[in-house]
Order: structure tokens, then sequence, then C-alpha cells
């Protein structure tokens, strides 16, 4: 029997069926809205990330990749049936799919379509896919237009994981108080033997002094409403790199009101925010920020910041850029632009919240044009056709976000500057999003639109943190279990009414103790006096599948990386071990110069022939800042890569570890600016095109470059 019906009538009739199946509502001729919105084709975004494109040209996400090519399969043969032979209108054919899904090696890395198809329709416990999926990206549930049947049943994942999760998360705001007792304890005590617990903290003396910078500056606003008076005295250490605080006038001020606004903080420094509204190719539409000066910027149009089309770089992309944000500039004022983009559970205003000495607010002010990217759902979730309540709004994981988000991100800021490339700037799981997104099976072209990717904690290799119980337990329960337990729609959603209703004091005290107790972060190196501010900007909606891929039994909790499989892990520590065994051995044999130690290593070298490389020749350059104490990332395991040269075309332009660091301190710490910020600011102007350097303004405290400047390896 063929896979494929052959008769015209049939061939129509299994498009039609295939097309209801995969459409926003139930098919029915009667109603127009669900006329409108059938599915009319799948548009491969990559090879593995097929969309659902509708009759009214909207976009349905992620299904799995053997049913979007039966759509398209039926399809063509239909249009071929009533045409004569005419030719498809299908983006890529069967053929076309299966030649790029292999790899270097022959075998599919993207072997989604494992274990039996999952009919629409069918009950969502059997919607879940095969646990036998491939390990780093596995298949996504396939879910359907809703039924009676499929509503009843989401509405019953609702409700068990609604009790559930919060029994988990009672137990881990149980598991933090109880962790808490100790440190109160000692506190107390030293505050009963007249001593100052605080004392002992590594900025000490600068806390105090900022503490007693904010509350004048706050009775100056509050009695001249001119708090720009006060600060312009001293309200950062790195005022130097930042020019004459008079370029700057506030235009809030007063005592922190706690609220998770980005505009209200950069008003505070003199600074201002609008939003833009960026879709992407499936039809999320995500928040993207721009931070200006007010004094050298007008704002656009409200019409100017709604959603584009969902289509990135397209051919006239940058036609009309340049008479709208670079000619709201003064003549020779451009600026580079940057994009920064966020961590798990967080949004981009974790930049923003350590006053001047955030880096979105440092590189603002040192002269860059600063983008702040945040990932779909966020603190509003938003779809161009799905509601809330749909699972199939919730049905994404890592790969989503870095094969649609990020790219949607860079083509709005690029199209709105006027630019070919920007710099990029990402922290945890925003280096994960765009290492995933950059590999050569996913959209490596994407590289060609970047200067250069700067990394902060990259979260590439898990850390020792993977082995609490905790993630223990929710790494050996099943998928399915996982999806009862945790839900089809929004991790944990109650965390974001907590946010909502309890006071901002509150909320960040808590909010801190219980994500250091998950995450063993400290606040040693950070201002507690902004401490509550700094939780004001988390947590975030994001979807049960991506927790699932984090934190679930095949992901990147078992195998530890995120584009590479812990049996692949395991051969490259083997070869790595045999291969340093073998140079010392030569090395106290023939009293040679360690291989390390020379210039250049031959070309047949086993470091340098990069067998299954991730990345190709599209790859931008890299700078890394390594938190030396990270328990959650392994990031000197990433920089040993990239030394081994098993990443041929990866060019690490800056590297550095910073042993005391945590986690967030690379965002947060109050030495900050001086260890990471600057540097940040001179490889972005370092690596920026030469015709981009030559029209832009030079950021403060960097050298006007006149030539290309080759860093060569670090």
């Amino acid at each position: 029997m063929a896979l494929f019906p052959t008769q015209p009538a049939q061939t129509a009739d299994a498009y039609t069926t295939q097309a209801a199946s995969l459409s926003l509502l139930p098919q029915d001729s009667n109603d127009p809205e669900a006329q409108s919105t059938q599915a009319v084709k799948a548009t491969f975004i990559t090879p593995r990330d097929p969309v659902i494109e509708t009759a009214n040209g909207g976009r349905l996400p992620a299904v799995p990749l053997d049913e979007a090519e039966k759509l398209n399969r039926y399809k063509a043969e239909a249009e071929q049936s009533g045409s004569s032979g005419g030719e498809s209108t299908i983006r890529r054919d069967t053929t076309e799919l299966a030649a790029a899904q292999e790899t270097d090696d022959g075998a599919s890395l993207g072997d989604q379509t494992s274990g039996q198809s999952v009919k629409p329709g069918a009950p969502l416990r059997a919607a879940i896919p095969s646990p036998k999926t491939h390990p780093l990206f596995p298949q996504l549930p396939l879910y359907g237009p809703p039924t009676l049947l499929r509503n009843l049943q989401s509405r019953a994942f609702q409700l068990t994981s609604a009790f559930l999760s919060l029994a988990f998360l009672g137990t881990i705001v149980l598991g933090s108080l109880f962790t808490s007792i100790p440190l109160l304890t000692r506190h107390v005590y030293l505050r009963l033997t007249f001593q100052n617990p605080d004392r002992r903290r590594p900025f000490y003396e600068e806390e105090k002094r900022r503490a007693k910078v904010r509350e004048d500056s706050a009775s100056a606003w509050k009695r001249q409403r001119r708090w720009h008076q006060t600060t312009s005295r001293g309200g950062s250490r790195y005022q130097d790199d930042i020019g004459l605080k008079e370029e700057f006038e506030p235009t809030e001020g007063g005592k922190d009101r706690l609220i998770c606004d980005v505009g209200y903080y950069a008003r505070r420094v003199g600074l201002e925010v609008e939003e833009f509204d960026v879709q992407t190719e499936d039809g999320f539409i995500i928040a993207l920020w721009h931070v200006y000066n007010p004094k050298d910027y007008t704002a656009v149009s409200p019409s100017r910041r709604a959603p584009d089309e969902p289509v990135v770089f397209p051919e006239d992309y940058l036609a009309d850029s340049s008479a709208t944000l670079c000619q709201q500039q003064p003549p020779g004022k451009q600026k580079y632009p940057v994009l920064l983009v966020h961590g798990l559970l967080q949004s981009a205003g974790a930049y923003c919240t350590n006053d001047e000495d955030s880096l979105a607010f440092y590189l603002a002010k040192s002269g860059y044009d600063v983008w702040l990217g945040n990932n779909r759902c966020g603190f509003h979730p938003r779809h161009q056709m799905l509601s809330y309540s749909d699972p199939r709004m919730w049905n994404w994981n890592i790969r989503q976000m870095g094969v649609m988000d990020l790219p949607a991100l860079i083509s709005r800021v690029l199209s709105e500057t006027g630019f070919t490339k920007l710099g990029l700037v990402c922290h945890s799981q925003g280096t994960t999003e765009t290492f995933v997104a950059l590999a050569k099976e996913q959209r490596p072209d994407l590289g060609d639109k970047i200067s250069v990717f700067c990394a902060l904690a990259p979260a590439v290799y898990a850390g020792p943190l993977i082995g609490k119980m905790y993630f223990k337990f929710m790494r050996i329960i099943s998928p399915g279990m996982f999806r009862v337990m945790f839900g089809i729609h929004a991790f944990i959603p109650f965390m974001m009414l907590m946010h909502h209703w309890l006071p901002g004091s509150i909320y960040g005290a808590l909010g801190y103790r219980v994500f250091s107790f998950l995450f063993n972060w400290s606040d040693a190196r950070w201002d507690r006096g902004l401490r509550d501010r700094l939780f004001q900007f988390a947590p975030v909606y994001v979807s049960a599948e991506s927790m699932r891929w984090w934190l679930g039994r095949e992901c990147f909790a078992s195998q530890k990386c995120i584009l590479a499989t812990r049996e692949e892990g395991r051969r490259e520590e083997e070869e790595d071990e045999e291969e340093d065994e073998a140079e010392l051995e030569e090395y106290f044999d023939n009293g040679k110069a360690h291989p390390s130690e020379e210039q250049g290593e031959s070309s047949e070298s086993p470091r340098c022939r990069g067998r299954k490389a991730w990345y190709d020749e599209h790859v931008p350059p890299m700078a890394l800042w390594v938190a030396g104490s990270d328990e959650l990332v392994d990031g000197r395991r990433l920089l040993r890569r990239f030394e081994r040269g098993r990443e041929p075309h990866v060019r690490v332009v800056h590297a550095k570890i910073i042993e005391e660091y945590e986690h967030l301190d690379v965002i947060w710490a109050m030495d900050m600016i001086e260890k990471v910020g600057r540097e940040v600011k001179e490889v972005l102007w370092k690596t920026a095109p030469m015709e981009a350097r030559e029209l832009c303004r030079v950021p403060e405290g960097c050298v006007s470059i006149h030539s290309d400047v080759d860093f060569g390896e670090v």
C-alpha cells in the first residue's frame, strides 16, 4: 500500500483532513473565522522547525516534523492532480528535508519522527511523544484545534498541575526558609555581641557610600524635584567612563518605588525607554525595549513600534531604515547598535537594576544604541492567533527561543537602525539560545548579522548544581508525569500572581531567598540596598515544556550539554586525556616545548580537526566572561572545547575567568563595570565593522579605530 494516496479525490480529502487537524479551529464551513484560520501549508524555518501558515496569513507554532511533511506532500499532490503536473508551491519538499537532516557523520541530529505519529484530537496523554526521541531536542506534543474533549483534558492538566506544582513550590519555599535558620542565628548572635555582621561583606564601605548618595538624592528630589543636582556629585565610581552627568538629566527620583518598569529606572538616570512589539516567525509577539537619551533622540510613533510581519531579514529590510531612527540622531552622532538578551526566568530588566552601574545604562551612556530583547511570553504572553489557555501557546522550548525569538529580535533592531550587523550581549539562557541558533544544523547564517557575541556566564555545559535533590526529582520522573505535575501551559504561574500581589520589598526578599536556595547564589557582591529591586523583573512566564527541556529526563539535565549527548562528552574527555598524556610523554622524553606553548600546530593535529564541530564559517567572533564560582553552569569546559580546537571556525577574541564571581555576579556585582562592563564596551567597539566605526561616534573611553583590528585568538 502506498504511503500517500494517489487518486485525485483521495488526495484532496487527505489534504483537507490533514489541514483541518493542524488548523486553529475545528473545520466548520459556516464559520468564517474557522475558514480563515485553516492550515494551508507548513513553512520550514529550519529543516527541523516547521510552522503552519493559515489561510489569512497567520502562523501557528511547532508541529511534529512528520505531520508538517504530510501536509505539504498532500498539498503538492493535490495541486499536481488539479493542474496537470503544475509546479508545487511548497517551500521545501520532502527530499530536501531528508537531505538537510543528515549531519556530517551521517546521523540524523533531529530524529524527531521516531515513534508513532500522534493524531490530533486524541487524548492529551496520548499526545505526549515517545520518550525515544532525540535527547537534545525531543519531539513536542501535537495538540491540534480545540475540541470539547481536548478542552476538558486541558483543564484537567491545569487542575492537577495547580495542586502538585504548588506543593513542589511550597516545599522549595520551606526548604529555603529552613536553610536560612543558621544564617539568621549567626546574624542575631553577632548583633547581640555588638558586632556588625555586614562589615564582613566585600563592599561594605562602598555599600554605605552608595546608600548615603541614594538617601541624599531622594531628599533633594523631594525638596527641589531636581535629583540630578545631588547625583552629579557621586552616584557611580565610573563617571569618568560615561562623560559629564549633566548630559543625562533624570526625570524620575525620590525613594525607589520598587516597580516592574524599565522606563522608570531609566528615567532615574536620565535616560528613556520605548517599547517595540516584534513578531516571531511562529506568531509570538515579544517585547523589544530601546534605551535612549531623550536629548538626542525622539521616540518613534506607536504605529511604528507595532508588530511587524512574521518574516526575518526580508530582502528590503534595510531599505527604509535609514530614514527612521538614524535620521533622528544628529549627523555624525549615530551609535552602534547592541542587543542584550536575558537569562532563564528573567526579563531584560535584569540589565537595568543598578542605577548608573547597570550594564544597559552604562553602555547607553558610553555611546552605544542599546536594545533589550525579551523572549516569548515574558510578563505578557501574546500570540498573533493563540490564547493563553491554548496548550499550543506553550508548546516550545529553548530550540524555538533560539531559532525563532533571537532572529526576530536581531532582524527588528537592524531594520530600525539601518546597520548590517550588531553586537550581541547575552547572559545565561540568552547565551544558550544563541549557541543553539548559531549551530550549523540550525540557523548558522544568523552569525553574519552579529559582529561579536559576548557571552556572560555561558550556559552550555551543566555545573555540579544539577545534582541537587530537587533537580534530580524532576529528572527521574517521566515526561508524562512531568506534564501531570507541572502542566502543559505556563510553568507554576502562581509565581506571577505572587509578583502581582505582594509588596515589592516582601516579594524581593522572598524571591532572593528562594532563588538563593535553588541556585546557590549569594548577595555578597551585590549592593544589598538594591537587592529587592533586582528581583522585580523576575520571574516571567515560561512554558512547562521549556523547563522540562532544562530539567527533565531526556534533555539538558541528563545530557549535561546543549549540543552534545553525555556519551559524546565522555568520548571527548577521553580523547583529551589521551592527547594530554601523549604530549606530556613526548615532552619528558624529548625535552621539547609543550605543544600548547608552540606558536602553531599542524593542521593534522587532533586539536585542529574539529571533528563534530557545532559551528561553521558563519559563526561570529566570541568573547566570554566565565564566573569561576558558578555552580549552575560550567563555563571552563566550554573554554576548553575552544582551546582544544574542536571548533576550528570559532575565533575567541576575549576570554576571562573571574574566580570569585557566581552566576549572577557578571551582571549584578558592585564591581561588574570594572571587571566586565568596561571590557564588553571595548570588545563591542573593536569588533564593529569598519564601515560602522566610520559612521558612529566613538564610545566614551574607547580609542578611535581607523583600520580593521585583528584580535587573534585567546
